[in-house]
């Protein structure tokens, strides 16, 4: 089968960092090509090279797309060819229509005039292609994020698209819309459109990559073809992290002790919409030394009852108690929170855990700022000397603590996350989706974390959307379901069949799609 992409000796630093190192990578004509490897691997980068992100002249190496070399400026020179990447994070803009947003940039018009009849008539064309029923005069607001991930595809294939890029296109969705966005590249792949699959899921390969691409520091590990045999998931951890990992959760021995937090009877309303409850009379306690995972499915108000009770940041109408070491305590506000002795890491880290534009120094230390300070003046040097230490501690791969955060990989990002809530000393840790979109090393190494905080007699609350990590991770399991709990059971006697079961046995109209994840197996 003929090749449509070839890049050979790929070569990118960065100053004090190289990120590609004689990177080669081959797509065939009609493939699903998955490209793995732990955060800051370089896969990414990688295809901001393909894309013209990185424009020639900024890398060394030949890249050339079906047969012909190519030398792309920008992202438009790639696009003219038929190459086009989805970024993790969608490009979309959330006050526009969707047929607004299928055609930014490349309107349909006539004598200078955009021609919203032909947009509509087409957007409805593009959006029959990837299986959406929605208006085209739909905001993006107004749509889950499944559904915007596939706009992003039906902008793609309004510009005649080859080569279809998808970095982490399933990070955010739940298991009925992964799949679905799954199937839509196996019918891609049919119609002869070849695909580059980024993705630390390990199910979803096996289910649609012909061949995989394994990167490790910068390198090509090596190419596995999926149709010489099953490929298992022990090989690929080996080539993504260079060792075996002979258990995906490390061990520890559970004696939790007296109740540290307990929460009493809380509830909130929605924001905006008034009366609407996302929160329901929730009774909770966590002991210390213990991790308490929170299932539930996408919408449960796993997320809205963290924030209401990290000092209010979500929600109206907030009631209920809680108390800390016995004693009860005022979460009003995110200070009196955070000096009670909670800290929560947000499922957002980009939006809402970092300020991107500033250093790893600085995010570090943004939560305890009196750590680094005296007579309330910053010291420098104290908090230089903090951030390295952090860094020493939780492997954050960087060139120093002067690195701008937003060019660390999300594992990395995730580790300086913590790192700031670590430095605030709390006695209670909220982790809100902590290792989504992160390599399988990279999780290990947030695990071992947790462990040791527990160890220290701490309490975690581990809010995730992974079955497997929950049972592999929490010494009890409470579930969630439209805002309220519907179950509470130990790790040990758990399984995902009971903890769906629970769910589906509370839920009024069950939601369509069900069945896959009872069967869940993302890679951990």
């Amino acid at each position: 089968m003929d090749s449509i992409l070839e890049m050979r000796g790929i070569t990118k630093t960065f100053p004090g960092v190289k990120a590609l190192d004689n990177v080669n990578l081959s797509v065939r004509e009609g493939e699903i090509h998955a490209l793995i490897g732990e955060n800051g691997a370089g896969k990414s980068t990688l295809m901001k090279v393909l894309s013209g992100v990185y424009p020639h002249g900024t890398y060394d190496g030949e890249i050339r797309f079906r047969g012909q070399p190519a030398a792309f400026r920008g992202i438009a020179d790639s696009e003219k060819l038929g190459i086009i990447i989805i970024h993790q994070e969608l490009a979309l803009v959330p006050l526009l229509s969707i047929t607004e947003n299928l055609f930014l940039g490349n309107e349909q018009a006539k004598r200078g005039r955009i021609d919203w009849v032909a947009a509509t008539a087409r957007a409805r064309d593009l959006l029959r292609m990837v299986g959406l029923t929605d208006s085209p005069e739909t905001l993006i607001t107004d749509i889950g994020v499944g559904k915007q991930q596939l706009v992003e595809i039906a902008k793609a294939l309004s510009k005649q698209v080859k080569l279809l890029i998808l970095d982490e296109p399933t990070a955010s969705l739940n298991e009925s819309d992964s799949d679905a966005l799954l199937e839509l590249l196996l019918r891609f792949k049919d119609q002869g459109i070849s695909s580059i699959l980024i993705s630390h899921k390990l199910n979803e390969i096996a289910k649609v990559a012909d061949r995989v691409t394994i990167l490790r520091d910068g390198t090509t590990v090596e190419t596995l073809d999926c149709h010489d045999g099953p490929i298992s998931q022990d090989r690929i951890i080996k080539g993504m992290v260079g060792r075996d990992l002979a258990d995906r959760y490390p061990r520890r021995t559970s004696k939790p002790g007296n109740i540290l937090l307990e929460v009493k009877g809380w509830s909130a309303d929605h924001p905006i919409h008034a009366g609407r409850r996302v929160v329901k009379d929730i009774d909770l306690h966590v002991r210390r030394g213990e991790v308490v995972g929170i299932a539930g499915l996408m919408g449960a108000g796993r997320t809205e009852f963290a924030m209401s009770l990290f000092g209010r940041s979500y929600g109206r109408n907030i009631r209920g108690r809680a108390f800390l070491g016995g004693r009860e305590v005022d979460l009003s506000t995110i200070a009196k929170a955070m000096d009670a002795g909670l800290a929560y890491a947000t499922e957002d880290r980009k939006h809402y855990g970092l300020v991107l534009d500033n250093d790893i120094r600085h995010n570090v230390t943004l939560a305890n700022l009196d750590g680094v300070a005296k007579r309330g003046v910053i010291h420098h040097e104290r908090e230089i000397e903090v951030a390295n230490d952090f860094r020493r501690r939780l492997r954050i791969r960087c060139s120093d603590v002067f690195q701008q955060t937003v060019n660390l990989s999300g594992g990395n990002q995730q580790k300086v996350v913590l790192s700031k809530w670590l430095f605030a000393d709390p006695q209670v840790l909220i982790l809100d989706e902590p290792t989504r979109g992160i390599d399988v090393g990279a999780k290990y190494e947030i695990y071992t974390i947790v462990n040791q905080l527990v160890a220290e007699g701490r309490g975690v609350i581990l809010i995730s959307s992974e079955l497997p990590e929950l049972l592999g991770v929490a010494d009890r399991i409470y579930v969630m379901n439209e805002g309220a709990l519907v179950a509470e059971m130990p790790a040990a006697e758990a399984s995902q069949e009971k903890i769906m079961h629970a769910i589906m046995s509370s839920t009024a109209k069950p939601p369509a799609v069900t069945q896959t994840m009872v069967a869940r197996e993302s890679l951990q």
